[in-house]
């Protein structure tokens, strides 16, 4: 049971009911609900905007989180606290979504996921789908949810993993071929009419609160859903609820009222509930947040350096490209010019790592070749914005067919720590061994939260290679504790990184030099600046 300091308000029946004052029976119900269309745009429903400023930068082909998820894992690179996840139960139509949607505007931070129990109805079989059609199937009994898969998903997502969710159309009353793809849950909302109805669930919830609206307001709003959304009519509607809806609820989900450790008169017109749950919520993220590059700083000093580095050979070409890119009077054309080189040699002596197996071909002339060939299923390339992005030409050019991602990580000024602003990655990316790219490493920050963002795709940690063209030791080392599997690769190895974390003697703002942008003042490193090594 919640206790008073966890969640103000008063309590009732073994929970806490916050603003419980009735609203007047007088009232018609036209008044009481708004008008179809007004009020709040539909939002979506898988991450969050902000309620002053969307932390969002759309162009023709993305969309760009300009407000970054900050470090989920520590300096071990593993997860040190799961998601916080709320669960919204109530009777169907009474406010759990628009509660769950006012709840993501006021707490004001992006990467919230927002997770419907709509999403998983079982699939039907033919005679129940004949039944849905003539609304004699009932939706509304736990038996036509799929918990296991409720409970899967929930687990992955408060541990960080990508999740695929179905997507559920209730005009078919089936399962779309699709499912859609969630990622990065600082705060999972949960919400449903059988949110509370499973043990095993429940435990998974950190927050359970109840909607608890009037009945005659829920049947009104069912309506109008369901016959303007749903393309039901009237007669099939009233239907429904006298048979399955209403009886469903008296018996399923009132009863949950009773776990529920906040209870929501009148839903979303109950804003100082709303208020309250939000002031809990940011306490709770504030226990989360964590200092990942202080760490980093501080320890891997005077270690080895580890069997997983592979640096190419300093031959008097090599060292002579890293004469010129480094020296500061470099033109912009040299210094695209012999970057470029140096990727190309470091992306062909990266592919000499890659699992190879014997092969026997035919000549023209007839003989037996005994070869090599490739013996993964695919290789993709993961370019960590922007100046990662450069590397992507060299590993097109030696890779025939290779798939491209991209992951913007930039530094938040503020607090000095890397965050996740936008990931387009391929599909089934799991199956790939995997080539990410960024031209310098310092810290290893950036470089480590994109090597999670990795992991919680699933991709094993031995088939990332870590690829760049200069590296700290202290980036080296940073990485390697945290993965050791984490293959890394570069052209050269710098000692130092100085109290700025610049990598010292260096080469300067990569992504400044190769793109012709006006750089940073103190002449950083562009991991610091674009993204953050």
């Amino acid at each position: 049971m919640s206790s008073p300091s966890a969640y103000p308000g008063i309590r009732v029946s073994g929970c806490w009911t916050l603003g419980a004052e009735g609203s007047s029976n007088a009232e018609s119900l036209d008044r009481l609900l708004p008008p179809v269309g007004a009020g709040r745009s539909p939002r979506k429903r898988t991450t969050s905007q902000c309620k002053s400023e969307p932390p969002l930068l759309r162009t023709s082909k993305r969309t760009i989180y300009t407000a970054g998820r900050p470090p989920w894992y520590n300096e071990h690179g593993t997860q040190s606290k799961e998601a916080f996840a709320i669960g919204l139960g109530g009777g169907s139509a009474s406010g759990k979504t628009t509660v769950a949607r006012m709840i993501i505007e006021a707490l004001d931070v992006p990467w919230v996921v927002l997770l419907s129990m709509d999403s998983f109805y079982k699939v039907l079989t033919r005679q129940q789908q004949e039944q849905a059609a003539h609304n004699n199937f009932n939706f509304d009994h736990p038996d036509a949810f799929d918990f296991d898969l409720i409970i899967s998903t929930l687990k992955k997502l408060k541990q960080g993993k990508s999740v695929k969710v179905p997507i559920y159309d209730f005009t078919t009353h089936s399962r779309k071929k699709d499912w859609k793809t969630l990622y990065g849950a600082n705060v999972i909302i949960f919400e449903g009419i059988m949110a509370f109805a499973d043990k095993t669930l429940l435990e998974l919830l950190d927050m359970k609160i109840f909607v608890d609206t009037d009945s005659d307001i829920r049947l009104v709003r069912r309506l109008r859903r369901d016959i303007s959304e749903r393309g039901r009519d009237i007669e099939g509607v009233i239907k429904q609820y006298n048979k399955f809806v209403k009886p469903a609820f008296d018996q399923y989900i009132q009863p949950t009222m009773r776990v529920a450790d906040i209870v929501v008169p009148r839903g979303s017109g109950n804003t100082v509930a709303i208020d309250l749950i939000v002031q809990h919520v940011h306490s709770q993220l504030e226990e989360r947040e964590l200092s990942v590059r202080a760490a980093l700083a501080s320890a891997h000093q005077c270690h080895p350096l580890p069997r997983t580095l592979s640096v190419l050979k300093s031959t008097p070409q090599v060292r002579g490209m890293h004469t010129i890119i480094r020296d500061r009077e470099t033109s912009r054309d040299e210094f695209i010019f012999y970057s470029k080189r140096l990727m190309r040699l470091l992306i062909e002596h990266a592919l000499s790592f890659l699992p190879f197996q014997d092969c026997v071909v035919q000549t023209p002339q007839g003989q037996d070749y005994a070869g090599k060939c490739y013996a993964g299923k695919q290789i993709t390339g993961v370019s960590i914005l922007r100046a990662g992005e450069t590397m992507e030409p060299a590993l097109r050019a030696v890779c025939k067919d290779v798939r491209i991602g991209t992951i913007l990580i930039q530094t938040n000024q503020l607090t000095g720590e890397p965050e996740l602003h936008y990931l387009r990655l391929p599909k089934d990316i799991s199956d790939d061994h995997v080539i990410l790219m960024d031209c310098t490493v310092s810290t290893g920050a950036a470089a480590m939260m994109a090597v999670r963002v990795l992991l919680d795709h699933d991709v094993p940690e031995d088939k990332i290679f870590l690829l760049s063209l200069l590296m700290a030791e202290m980036g080296v080392h940073s990485v390697a504790y945290a993965f050791p599997r984490v293959r890394i690769i570069t052209t050269a190895v710098d000692k130092r990184v100085n109290d700025l974390f610049r990598i010292i003697p260096g080469i300067g703002n990569f992504g400044d030099r190769y793109f012709g942008t006006d750089a940073v003042p103190d002449g950083s490193d562009d991991e610091e600046g674009g993204s953050t090594g």
